[in-house]
């Protein structure tokens, strides 16, 4: 069989467990997986890993704030190299519907703008914000017929949320024409009781942003959530889980049988609101919602991740420079209202996973693949084109050197927020060479991939189950 590259003698991380041997690309394809492959152009993988490419599932590119003014610092063209050096060959973010916004003209726009800059390949989170009549009946079901196969609905912030009746109303749609929902839970009015005494009592610097959005906001939220999922019969994904009590309502959710998928980010898993006991404007840089919370929550969620009750881990990838365009957009002191929630993360989440998941003990390389890639591309329609080393699927690889170490820093991140919240963590575990659909775009430090080139994806149908729910 002619071959246009080989890695030779890695240890490739199949569906069926981590196997030593080769994998043959032709035409960007994986052509074949065995021993004593050959080709002109070959890479010596030998005490390396072989691992599917990333998909981070949750990222938001070239999209205002939801408070609204405020753009996201990267886009299309900086995220997807960012992404790209930290071991993902696909993103999905979301292409965000503001009220009175047509959703098909939305998509066209970020289409556009993703077709021109992107260097790896792409597709989007339809967001839905306004579910007018005709959004219902004619434009929403047109685009999951496209291959937009995910939706997601806001449950707080006031620019952004749904009622529970237009959430049931955009779940009978994504029911009937096979699409996941996604959702942002968190009760919006629980947050503005807690904002209001906050700032009754002067608690309003940015350091004080945790105690605006209560656990209970988000256990009262999932728990919602789960009566309208079990109404509806859809499948539904929670994004950015936070909190113990939600991850075990969660638990108990999928016990009964209720169609729920989870998602956690590795802000949760690394950090906590201690970060941001900082006087004064710094302690912008770590604003998220739902925000950081506490090591007992850590402890939690890692635990999730063990015993399978995560899908996903996802970075939430959502940059605001720390000045006057970003974070300190409002006010050269500004109070945690003001300041646009998100973190950077695109970069920094596979290692992340893999320093604090495979290197110390608490994950397989196979439960590393299904996090980060492979049930990603089920959850979302794209498997087995992408996620998975298997002949016929796009060469999309990630060799891994598992025993490097590395000092998290701004200043080797490629994203363009100007900062790394995770900024001094060292990991262990670094992909050191990225190929997109069977081309070498990441070779240590060096990058080969244009503008424009990654691919739109589009799915035919959601592939759900392989994953855990």
């Amino acid at each position: 069989m002619e071959l246009d590259l080989v890695i030779r003698d890695g240890e490739v991380v199949l569906p069926e467990g981590p196997r030593r041997c080769d994998v043959g690309v032709r035409d960007g394809l994986i052509a074949t997986i065995g021993q004593g492959l050959g080709a002109d152009h070959e890479i010596d993988a030998s005490g390396r890993l072989i691992l599917p490419g990333g998909i981070d599932s949750h990222c938001h590119i070239e999209q205002e704030s939801s408070l609204g003014g405020v753009m996201t610092a990267d886009d299309f063209a900086s995220a997807t190299r960012s992404a790209a050096f930290g071991g993902n060959t696909a993103v999905i973010p979301f292409a965000c519907q503001r009220k009175g916004d047509s959703l098909t003209e939305v998509v066209e726009g970020y289409r556009a703008l993703a077709e021109a800059k992107a260097h790896i390949d792409f597709t989007f989170h339809l967001m839905v914000t306004d579910p007018t009549e005709a959004l219902l009946r004619r434009e929403l079901p047109d685009l999951i017929d496209q291959g937009y196969r995910s939706v997601k609905l806001y449950m707080a912030y006031e620019l952004m949320r749904v009622s529970d009746l237009q959430m049931l109303q955009v779940m009978e749609v994504a029911r009937d024409h096979d699409a996941l929902v996604v959702v942002h839970a968190e009760n919006w009015d629980v947050i503005q009781w807690a904002t209001a005494r906050l700032v009754a009592e002067g608690h309003t610097e940015p350091r004080f942003h945790p105690s605006s959005h209560p656990p209970e906001a988000e256990l009262d939220a999932v728990q919602r959530l789960t009566c309208l999922t079990s109404l509806v019969d859809v499948p539904v994904l929670v994004l950015h889980m936070s909190t113990p009590g939600a991850v075990e309502e969660l638990r108990r959710a999928r016990a009964r049988g209720a169609r729920m998928y989870a998602e956690t980010c590795p802000q949760y898993l690394y950090l906590t609101a201690r970060n941001m006991e900082i006087s004064g404007p710094e302690a912008a840089k770590f604003c998220c919602s739902p925000p950081l919370r506490d090591s007992a929550t850590q402890e939690a969620l890692w635990r999730g991740i063990g015993d399978r009750l995560f899908d996903v881990v996802s970075s939430d990838h959502c940059p605001y420079s720390y000045d006057e365009r970003g974070k300190l957009v409002n006010s050269a002191n500004p109070t945690f209202k003001q300041v646009p929630n998100g973190l950077p993360g695109l970069e920094a989440r596979l290692p992340l996973l893999f320093s604090g998941g495979v290197s110390s003990g608490r994950i397989s390389l196979q439960r590393f693949a299904e996090l980060s890639a492979t049930n990603a591309a089920r959850l979302y329609g794209l498997y087995p084109r992408k996620g998975v080393i298997a002949e016929g699927s796009d060469a999309d690889l990630a060799i891994w050197d598992p025993g490097q170490q590395v000092r998290l820093e701004a200043s080797r991140m490629h994203d363009a927020a100007g900062y790394t919240p995770y900024e001094g963590i060292e990991v262990t575990g670094w992909p050191t060479t990225v190929i997109s659909r069977g081309r070498v775009i990441v070779d240590g430090d060096s990058f080969d991939a244009e503008p424009g080139r990654g691919e739109l994806l589009l799915a035919e149908a959601l592939s759900l189950d392989g994953v855990a729910a």
